[in-house]
């Protein structure tokens, strides 16, 4: 009967260990079990997306970009064209942020299982390269917590975007809190424009932070070179 005892309050002692070391790992940095599964998902859209730029510009889409005049508007039509092929749950580019340190690929869609991969382009947004603004939205404390330092974003940090078409680089221009109901900061602009969202606080979804950012040079290797495939 003690050693019975013994052994369960051992067994009841370490499932308590692992449940608080657990709770531990997700306050300071990310929730462990769901990461494992999201690091997979990212290894298989980093092998995607591979394929992916490789396929893409075809010949076909640099000579119709290279109608256009200048690099931006050149780019549009790269957009354009990458967007019509585009499919939900298929990686897009990677986005990489320097003063966060993350580097990972973006997933085109925004509902549980895109976000489970990787942080997703709103289908309902514009393509990076596109006029308007482009949204992407991310974990904060699951699946590999992309945006968990999102709130660290402040004026003059640089935002990368890195589409198989384009590298389009966005300078931060500010960041703030709003409800989960405003989609006024989707809204059309005059200017190309990244806005970046999570929940907030941590551990919670009351409300939205959010991080505006505004288009201040691109670049394509894909033209300068005459395209792939």
């Amino acid at each position: 009967m003690d050693r019975a005892f013994h052994i369960l309050s051992v067994t009841l002692i370490t499932a308590g260990l692992v449940v608080l070391a657990d709770v531990v790992a997700t306050l300071l940095w990310e929730e462990p079990t769901s990461s494992l599964y999201a690091s997979v998902q990212q290894h298989d859209a980093n092998g995607r997306l591979d394929q992916i730029e490789h396929q893409f510009p075809a010949p076909a889409d640099t000579r119709a970009a290279k109608k256009a005049h200048g690099t931006r508007k050149q780019v549009e039509v790269l957009a354009n064209r990458f967007s019509k092929q585009a499919q939900d749950g298929e990686p897009i580019g990677r986005i990489v942020i320097p003063s966060i340190g993350l580097d990972i690929a973006v997933i085109q869609g925004t509902n549980t299982g895109d976000l489970q991969k990787g942080p997703g382009h709103y289908p309902s947004t514009p393509f990076p390269g596109q006029p308007g603004t482009a949204a992407i939205a991310g974990h904060r404390t699951t699946y590999l917590a992309p945006f968990r330092n999102i709130d660290s974003l402040h004026g003059g940090n640089h935002i990368r975007l890195e589409m198989p078409y384009a590298t389009l680089v966005y300078r931060v221009e500010d960041t703030k809190v709003v409800d989960p109901t405003d989609f006024h900061i989707l809204h059309p602009t005059s200017y190309q424009r990244l806005v970046l969202t999570a929940c907030h606080p941590l551990y919670s979804a009351s409300q939205r932070i959010v991080a505006f950012a505004r288009l201040d040079h691109v670049s394509s290797t894909a033209l300068e070179e005459g395209g792939s495939g």
